[in-house]
C-alpha cells in the first residue's frame, strides 16, 4: 500500500509539471528519482485526480492539449502549502500535539473540482485525536463511532474513507474542492515523549519537501511553533537541544514555555525534535489527583501516581537472568528473521559478566542454545552468536507454550535474590491456544518473592500476530510490551525494549497508606522502575484520597527504597487525556483474554 502511494505521488509530481505559472515564474522543483521518498513526513495535502484533463493553473489557464485516457489509480498532486502553526504540549510522558495549515488547490482548473487526501505521520506511540477542515463555509470534522449501533451504519461506510498507510501514518480522503481554493486544516494528535539517559527527547514529522512551497505566490511564509512542557515534578525544567531556535516565554518550576516564528523561504524542511531535562539527581516522584470532568461516564476520581529515575550514571542495577525466546517459523522469513537476529546479538553484548542467559528458537518445535543459564562471559556470548547464526532458519509453524514452559523451568533453581530473571518472547504469529498460555503464566509460582518472579517481556511483529495477547502475557508476566508494525523498526523496538526491562534500580514496588473505599490500578501490577523509563501508575477510586503516598521497594543492592510521595490536585494537566490511550489498550486485553462483553462496552465509553 505504501509502494503504491508513493507511486501515485511521483505520477503526479510529472503530471503537474504541465501546469503553466506565468512568464517569469520559478521552475517546479525537482522531483526525487526514488519513488520510496514519497512517502510523507509531515502533514501533507494532495489533490486527488482521475482525469488528468483537469490539471492546470486555476488563474492562468494554458490550453495545453487534451489527455486522453483515467489515472488508475488516481495520481496524488501535493498541494501548495500557504501557512503553517504548531502547538506541543508536553504533560508527563505524552505530547499532544496540534497543526493548523492552509492549503491551495494550485493544480486544478477554476471550473473542476476535486477530493484531497490528507496525510498525517506521527512520532512515536502515535494516536489520532481529530481532524477539522474548513473550505468557505463548508466543513468537516472526525468523530468516533460504534460498529454495534445500528443507527450508525452509514457512518461506519463511510469509516473506510480513513486508514492507516503504515503504523504511523494516517490517510483521510476529504471530497470535493474547487480548483483555486484555499482551504485550512486543524489536526490534533498524541504522541509518546521518549526517555533515555535521564533526558526527555520528543521528536515530530514536521520536513516539508519544497514542492509544496508556492510558485508565483510572493506572499511572505510564517512559520510559528509553540511549546509548553509541565513534567509534573517542582523540579526545573532545561532545554538540552532542539531542531528549531527557541526563545523562552515561561520558566516556572516543573514547568517550561518556548516558541519559534520566522518568515521563511522555504517552509521546514527537517522534524521538529527537542530534548529537556528535568534537574534530578535521585530518584523521585508525586501524585496527581483529578475529579472527573463533567460528561466523564466513570464519577470515580483520577489519579496518576509517577517517579523518575534521576540520571545518577553510579546507580546499581539489578543482575539479570535472561532467556531470550524467538520465533523462526516460515512466516518469520527474510527481514523479520534478519533484522530480530541482529538486534538478539546486540542485546547480548549488553550483558556483564555476572548476568545469565540462555537463546530458545522455536517453529513447531524448539532448540535450545544451552539446557542451563550460562554466565555471559565473552567466550558463550561468542558461542551463543555463532549458534544463532546456524539456527535462525526460518521454516516451520507456531508453538509458543513448549519453549515458554522451558524458559519457566530454567528459572526454577535460581535462589540468586539480587537478579531479575528475564523473558524476551519475539514472534509476529498467533496460535490457537492463546488463553491457555495466559493462564499458564498466571498461575506460574512468584517463589514468594515478587524480585524472583520471571518477568515476561513481549514484542511483537507485523500486522497479523494477536498484539491484544501479547500485551495480555506482558500484564500478567508482571514485564512491557512493545510492537514493530514496520519491519525497519524491528531492531530498535527490541533493543529499547530490552534496554528498559533489563536497566531495573527498583523492584517489589508497594504503595501503602491509602485507606480508600475502593481503587483500580491500571496496570493492576506496579512495574518496576527502570533507568531508561518513568514509572507511571494510573488509576480510579472512591474516598479521600490522603495528602501523601508511601511507596516501598527494593533496591539493587537488596536495601529497602522507601519515598513519600506528595499527592496534590492537578489543574493544568487533563489526565484523562493523557491516561486515555493506556487504560483503553489494557482494557482490550483484558476484554479478549476474559473474552467479557461487558469490558468491550467498557473499552468503548473510555
Amino acid at each position: 500500500m505504501a509502494n503504491q502511494f508513493s507511486s501515485s505521488v511521483d505520477f503526479g509530481l510529472r503530471l503537474s509539471r504541465r501546469i503553466y505559472y506565468g512568464q517569469g515564474s520559478a521552475p517546479v522543483p525537482a522531483m526525487s528519482r526514488s519513488p520510496e521518498e514519497y512517502l510523507p513526513t509531515a502533514p501533507m495535502c494532495y489533490a486527488v485526480i482521475s482525469d488528468p484533463d483537469t490539471v492546470d493553473n486555476p488563474d492562468i489557464r494554458s490550453y495545453q492539449p487534451y489527455v486522453h485516457g483515467k489515472c488508475d489509480p488516481p495520481a496524488l498532486i501535493p498541494l501548495q502549502l500557504l501557512g503553517v502553526t504548531m502547538e506541543v504540549d508536553c504533560s508527563l510522558d505524552t505530547a499532544f500535539v496540534t497543526v493548523n495549515a492552509r492549503w491551495r488547490v494550485h493544480c486544478v482548473l477554476g471550473s473542476s473540482t476535486c477530493d484531497c487526501r490528507l496525510a498525517i505521520p506521527m512520532g512515536e506511540q502515535g494516536s489520532l485525536l481529530g481532524v477539522e477542515v474548513d473550505n468557505f463555509g463548508r466543513s468537516y470534522h472526525t468523530e468516533l463511532i460504534s460498529r454495534n449501533d445500528e443507527n450508525d451504519k452509514e457512518k461506519v461506510a463511510k469509516a473506510k474513507d480513513g486508514y492507516f498507510l503504515k503504523s504511523q501514518i494516517y490517510i483521510i480522503d476529504i471530497p470535493q474542492f474547487s480548483g483555486g481554493s484555499i482551504f485550512s486544516i486543524k489536526i490534533k494528535w498524541s504522541q509518546e515523549i521518549l526517555f533515555n539517559e535521564g533526558q526527555f527527547s520528543l521528536n515530530i514529522p514536521f520536513s516539508f519537501p519544497s514542492y509544496v512551497n508556492p510558485i508565483g505566490i510572493k506572499s511572505p511564509k510564517k512559520e510559528r511553533i509553540l511549546l509548553k512542557v509541565n513534567s509534573g515534578a517542582a523540579r526545573e525544567v532545561s532545554c538540552n537541544t532542539s531542531s528549531h531556535p527557541l526563545k523562552v516565554l515561561m520558566r516556572q518550576a516543573g514547568k517550561l514555555s518556548l516558541s519559534y516564528e520566522a518568515e521563511v523561504q522555504a517552509w521546514s524542511s527537517i522534524d521538529f525534535s527537542l530534548s529537556y531535562i528535568v534537574s534530578l539527581t535521585d530518584i523521585v516522584g508525586g501524585v496527581l489527583l483529578q475529579s472527573p470532568f463533567l460528561r466523564d461516564f466513570d464519577e470515580r476520581e483520577i489519579f496518576c501516581l509517577y517517579l523518575y529515575p534521576g540520571k545518577s550514571q553510579d546507580r546499581k542495577v539489578f543482575r539479570k537472568n535472561v532467556v531470550f525466546i524467538v520465533d523462526i517459523s516460515g512466516s518469520m522469513k527474510g527481514s523479520p528473521l534478519e533484522s530480530t537476529k541482529n538486534a538478539l546479538i546486540a542485546s547480548l553484548s549488553h550483558l556483564n559478566a555476572q548476568d545469565t542467559f540462555n537463546i530458545i528458537a522455536f517453529n513447531g518445535e524448539f532448540y535450545s542454545f544451552s539446557g542451563l543459564m550460562e554466565p555471559a562471559t565473552v567466550e558463550k556470548l561468542l558461542s551463543a552468536t555463532k549458534w544463532v547464526e546456524a539456527t535462525f532458519i526460518a521454516n516451520g509453524g507456531t508453538n509458543i507454550l513448549n519453549p515458554l514452559t522451558q524458559a519457566m523451568k530454567l528459572f526454577q533453581n535460581s535462589t540468586a535474590s539480587d537478579s531479575i530473571p528475564l523473558i524476551f518472547l519475539v514472534t509476529d504469529g498467533t496460535v490457537e491456544n492463546e488463553r491457555q498460555i495466559c493462564n499458564f503464566v498466571k498461575s506460574c509460582p512468584t517463589n514468594g518473592q515478587p524480585v524472583r518472579t520471571p518477568r515476561l517481556c513481549t514484542l511483537g511483529i507485523g500486522l497479523y500476530c494477536n498484539h491484544y495477547f501479547l500485551q495480555m502475557l506482558a500484564q500478567l508476566g508482571r514485564g512491557h510490551y512493545d510492537a514493530a508494525y514496520d519491519l525497519d523498526s524491528i531492531s530498535f523496538r527490541m533493543q529499547r525494549l530490552f534496554r528498559t526491562a533489563s536497566s531495573v534500580i527498583v523492584s517489589d514496588i508497594t504503595l501503602g497508606g491509602l485507606g480508600l473505599d475502593s481503587v483500580e490500578l491500571f496496570p493492576p501490577y506496579i512495574p518496576d522502575l527502570s533507568l531508561e523509563s518513568p514509572l507511571m501508575i494510573s488509576g480510579r477510586c472512591n474516598g479521600t484520597f490522603p495528602e501523601s503516598v508511601k511507596v516501598t521497594g527494593t533496591l539493587a543492592d537488596m536495601t529497602k527504597f522507601e519515598v513519600d510521595l506528595e499527592v496534590q490536585r492537578e489543574k493544568d494537566i487533563q489526565l484523562t487525556n493523557i491516561l486515555a490511550k493506556r487504560h483503553m489498550d489494557l482494557v482490550t486485553s483484558q476484554a479478549w483474554l476474559l473474552e467479557s462483553a461487558e469490558l468491550v462496552e467498557k473499552v468503548c465509553i473510555l
